[in-house]
């Protein structure tokens, strides 16, 4: 089996970073970075989207786990403490693989022919770059609003508790294929109207967002930033890909909710 281990950067995680790949070579497994059959992020679920950016191209032959040393993260099954007990898991145990679905978000300009598309793990955020964001949202190719506020929040399962939470979205388990929109901050009065509330759509409904001005807009794809002019269309769908997780136990997701959020 090939591995690769990414690390925060921090004293913490580099030292464990060094100690797995250390003993998983002992172990006889080969490091590579190129085409890992299995990547252990170590640091935060910032880590981890990070090495789902750096994969993105072999979702379907890498799996990845989470070792986390810092605050409880979502995505994250051990702890500094269980890296030994990791790496046995990893040299000598059969993983199961938990796949969970992503978004793909495709952005398409007014010159036509040109198209861009990108892979999210948590969640593509939409706003403009001066003023208020004045979007047609259509909804499997029909107009259902014309959105009005500071943003649009576009979410997987996996990223329901990240800022779409934040946005009062609802957490949905990271095994469910859908996606989720949440408005920030929408305008409405007795001219303008929104739904007022996130809206949870199957794999087979897509979103189309279609500017009614004339603005650049500031996009995010989890961690990433980007600017767009001349923007068409913003498509958000559930992708055919999907990321893959190794589990050497169970995930107790719910638990993990309640430990983050409640107590």
């Amino acid at each position: 089996m090939k591995f690769a281990v990414i690390s925060k950067g921090d004293a913490i995680s580099n030292e464990c970073m060094y100690k797995i790949r250390t003993y998983l070579t002992d172990f006889r497994l080969t490091y590579d970075e190129d085409e890992p059959d299995i990547v252990i992020s170590v640091g935060g679920d910032g880590t981890l989207l990070y090495a789902f950016h750096r994969y993105r191209s072999r979702l379907e032959q890498t799996a990845f786990v989470g070792v986390h040393t810092g605050h409880l993260g979502f995505y994250a099954d051990w702890v500094p403490d269980e890296i030994e007990k990791l790496v046995i898991a990893i040299a000598k145990t059969p993983y199961q693989v938990v796949e969970y679905p992503l978004l793909e978000v495709t952005i398409r300009y007014v010159n036509g022919g040109r198209e861009a598309k990108y892979l999210a793990l948590n969640e593509c955020t939409v706003k403009s770059v001066g003023g208020t964001l004045v979007m047609d949202v259509e909804i499997r190719g029909e107009l259902f609003e014309t959105f009005r506020g500071d943003g649009l929040c576009i979410s997987t399962p996996s990223g329901s508790t990240a800022y779409n939470k934040a946005l009062g979205g609802a957490i949905l388990h990271p095994s469910l294929e859908a996606i989720q929109v949440a408005e920030m901050a929408s305008i409405n009065n007795r001219i303008f109207r929104t739904i007022g509330s996130p809206l949870i759509l199957p794999a087979h409904h897509t979103c189309m967002l279609k500017p009614v001005n004339d603005v650049d807009f500031q996009i995010t794809i989890d961690h990433l930033s980007l600017l767009h002019k001349d923007v068409k269309s913003i498509q958000c769908r559930v992708a055919d890909e999907k990321i893959r997780f190794a589990r050497f136990r169970p995930f107790p997701f719910w638990k993990r909710v309640r430990e983050s959020f409640i107590q």
